[in-house]
């Protein structure tokens, strides 16, 4: 199946929305450079091997997900319980090391919707203060000003459909004008009821 460009889609579309995480950008490289901190920050208070210590938050992560990391570390290295809040306020607070980059093909994609004129939202769910500090440290290539972020915690976050009544209200959209593009089911249930179409990222990221 060819990849989805913004050609693509139908021309009436006036607005675009995004969710941020593994849409815009791979997840992975913001966590897995917290955790990279996170280590380090181990390494100076309780001695303990950054590099070990880093590979196993990643391996735990891959496996069983975020909230498996820290359990994995205490389990395999004794890390004390006390760290467990470093970790969390780290993962919402962190300045990266390193600008977290867009896919290839979403770049692309956002740079021929602003030159179209059209709309850029990023509606994402999840806490606000994390969201906006990825947000923060994505390589946007001059496009910051064309995005409209909605954080829908603030609101009730997605699969209900308050931010996207929201949207349509304060930006004079219908729901025809409107396209998603989502990477879960949460987004697909979302858009579905509120009557408006979406594609999956990976039509556009191949």
């Amino acid at each position: 199946m060819a990849t989805v460009t913004y050609n693509d889609v139908d021309p009436g579309k006036k607005a675009f929305i995004f969710e941020l995480d593994n849409v815009l950008y791979p997840e992975k490289d913001y966590v897995y450079q917290v955790y990279y901190l996170f280590a380090g920050l181990l390494e100076y208070t309780e001695l303990n091997d950054a590099k070990a210590t880093t590979e196993t938050l990643v391996a735990a992560y891959n496996d069983k997900g975020e909230a498996a990391a820290f359990d994995a570390i205490k389990d395999k290295f004794g890390v004390d319980e006390k760290y467990r809040v470093n970790l969390n306020e780290l993962m919402v607070t962190a300045k990266l090391p390193l600008k977290l980059l867009l896919f290839q093909n979403v770049l692309t994609f956002l740079q021929d919707v602003v030159t179209d004129r059209k709309k850029v939202f990023i509606v994402t769910n999840g806490d606000p203060a994390k969201q906006l500090n990825k947000i923060k440290q994505i390589e946007w290539h001059g496009l910051e000003p064309y995005l409209i972020c909605y954080f829908a915690n603030e609101t009730v976050p997605k699969p209900e459909t308050d931010v996207l009544e929201k949207i349509m209200q304060e930006h004079n959209l219908t729901r025809r004008d409107m396209l998603m593009i989502e990477n879960s089911e949460t987004d697909r249930l979302c858009a579905e009821s509120a009557g408006i179409d979406c594609i999956n990222i990976s039509n556009i990221v191949r």
